[in-house]
């Protein structure tokens, strides 16, 4: 070791093993379907499954958080940035108290902003009149094209191919057009690549006063319920037809079943109508069926009336993420392949924070798996739609302390900072490959534990980093725990790290 220099290869390489032991990178398959191996990767190994090889894709290009500038700030160096109240940024990266961002209008010019005098933008144009989030390009055409609605008329929706881009529909002359708005590398919308906008708000503002592409954008579409949900949410019974048991959770039973008109497999989350606060709960669930993301179950359709209670998903087919992870293929993933997996977690539950909505029961058990390690966060908003009286029971078992938040198990305070906590503990149920939090205490043996200052300790085989992470979402004071936005964008860099082999020496 002695002679070595710092940069040489065998010195590397064995620092590279202290730092991730159990990695190996996976394998993945080029567009001519022949497997390729990384180049920057010296060894690579496929995991070999009786179901096949796991693996993971390449680290995808995600537009940059949007930002504002607080406060004016006058660059004192040629490494600051002078930025004006209110401009908009991308930030880069967080460099001790500053950040490196890029100026998203002007100049274009980037450099370092003490990290106090830029907050997060969160999307705002879910509230505007003209989007319609996750509809097809046909419902969006016969919406326009109902006599509700002119010449001139517009919506924007999600692209069908790309979930974080959009496509305006626009009726003129009697037919309906769509353009693709999509997004540059810096995160700023755009039609045409000759003019972009920080905001989506500002592009559709934009071109309602400057109509260049072709038609008109006046009027948002006229929404009508009967054509927009296109089919009812309430379903009968005797459509579905439960086929196998998948698991039992706080409030209800899942099943695979059939839904016979539609030809497909579903999964089923059984609740007793007693349990359900019948006033609250056509309102939620047809709030929670307005949710469109990737990493979220889709909600497909209810049967409210009868016992018991149906609610009605997409089937995932490697079940939920507790059971995996014990299972055979779950037990050999390493931890590039779970941080992957977390940072899909993380995105969904940074779509829910966004919206405000608080999951209340975040933990391995609610979250599935599908083909291609895909992972999708289920049961979110459930526990609103449940009676306090079954959730909140001091002396029931429905509240899960181990995953609950002191502040939340002790005092109902539940917020989105509360499932960071929660979500720690998944991470700690992921890296340990399953095992049970606070494995042999009682409920109120863990809220001691947790009062005393203890905290989960170190699975083995667990990176520092993401430990780090855990311990970060298990701060006694809520405000200081990470936001989901914070915690998908630590996970997709460390992914991005293990994935071409880059450590920070």
């Amino acid at each position: 070791m002695e002679s070595c220099c710092r940069s040489c290869m065998p010195c590397l390489n064995r620092l590279w093993n202290w730092v991730w032991p159990d990695f190996r990178y996976p394998n993945v398959p080029n567009n001519n379907n022949h497997v390729i191996a990384n180049p920057a990767v010296v060894h690579s190994a496929e995991i070999r499954t009786v179901s096949g090889d796991i693996r993971v894709p390449s680290p995808k290009k995600r537009p940059v958080q949007l930002y504002a500038a607080l406060f004016d700030f006058q660059a004192r160096s040629d490494d600051e940035l002078t930025v004006k109240e209110g401009d908009k940024l991308s930030v880069i990266e967080k460099r001790g108290e500053y950040v490196l961002a890029k100026k998203l209008t002007g100049s274009l010019e980037s450099g370092l902003i003490p990290a106090n005098y830029v907050a997060l933008l969160q999307d705002e144009f879910a509230k505007h009149k003209w989007y319609y989030g996750n509809i097809n390009r046909v419902k969006a055409e016969k919406l326009l094209l109902a006599s509700q609605n002119k010449d001139g008329s517009f919506l924007v929706r999600i692209s069908e191919s790309h979930s974080d881009e959009y496509t305006i529909s626009a009726r003129s002359e009697g037919k309906v057009y769509h353009f693709r708005i999509q997004r540059s590398s810096i995160g700023a919308y755009f039609v045409s690549d000759k003019i972009s906008f920080a905001t989506l708000g500002e592009l559709i503002s934009y071109y309602q006063k400057n109509p260049r592409l072709g038609v008109p954008l006046e009027e948002p579409c006229a929404q009508q319920r009967e054509l927009f949900d296109m089919e009812p949410w309430e379903r009968p019974r005797e459509e579905f037809r439960l086929h196998k048991k998948l698991g039992e959770g706080h409030f209800g039973e899942v099943w695979e079943a059939l839904w016979t008109t539609e030809n497909k497999k579903v999964a089923i989350k059984t609740l007793k109508q007693e349990d359900t606060k019948q006033d609250e709960f056509v309102k939620e669930v047809q709030a929670l069926k307005s949710l469109h993301h990737p990493k979220l179950i889709q909600l497909l359709a209810m049967c409210s009336r009868g016992e018991p209670v149906y609610i009605v998903t997409e089937l995932m087919s490697k079940g939920s993420l507790k059971s995996y992870l014990s299972s055979a293929e779950g037990q050999v993933l390493t931890s590039a392949h779970l941080i992957y997996m977390g940072s899909q977690i993380a995105e969904g539950m940074a779509y829910l924070e966004d919206r405000n909505i608080v999951h209340r029961d975040l933990a391995a058990r609610n979250i599935l798996v599908g083909d291609d390690l895909v992972c999708k966060v289920a049961d979110f908003g459930l526990a609103r739609i449940i009676k306090d009286s079954v959730y909140r029971a001091s002396k029931s078992t429905k509240i899960p302390v181990r995953w609950t938040a002191p502040e939340a198990a002790i005092y109902q305070h539940f917020s989105v900072k509360s499932d960071v906590w929660s979500f720690g503990v998944l991470l700690y149920e992921m890296m340990s490959r399953g095992k049970m939090p606070y494995e042999g205490k009682s409920n109120k043996e863990v809220l001691d534990l947790l009062s005393s200052g203890f905290r989960l300790p170190c699975p083995t085989r667990c990176p520092q980093n993401i430990y780090r992470i855990m311990m970060d979402c298990w701060a006694a004071e809520p405000s200081k725990r990470p936001s989901f936005h914070a915690l998908h964008s630590q996970l997709d860099t460390i992914y991005a790290r293990i994935y071409f082999k880059t450590i920070e020496v």
